[in-house]
């Protein structure tokens, strides 16, 4: 499925500008449909997925009870 740059500016939650700036920066794939750039909305998957992963590794890591210190111990 393809975006147009708006689109693809709301699908990832970014400005227009900086689509722009990653299209030309080469970041971005883009195809010229005889009107305008359009963007395939499948590139952004792979992100989407790493995005996920984090998330999760990071809920993981953040459920994780706090260890005991060693080192203090109450000996009045």
């Amino acid at each position: 499925m393809y975006l147009t740059l708006k689109e693809a500016a709301e699908y990832l939650s970014l400005p227009e500008q900086y689509i722009e700036s990653l299209i030309q920066q080469g970041k971005i794939r883009t195809v010229f449909d005889g009107e305008q750039y359009v963007v395939n909305k499948e590139q952004f998957n792979t992100h989407f997925e790493q995005l996920e992963k984090y998330k999760k590794q990071m809920e993981e890591y953040f459920s994780e009870p706090i260890p005991e210190d060693m080192d203090v111990k109450d000996e009045d």
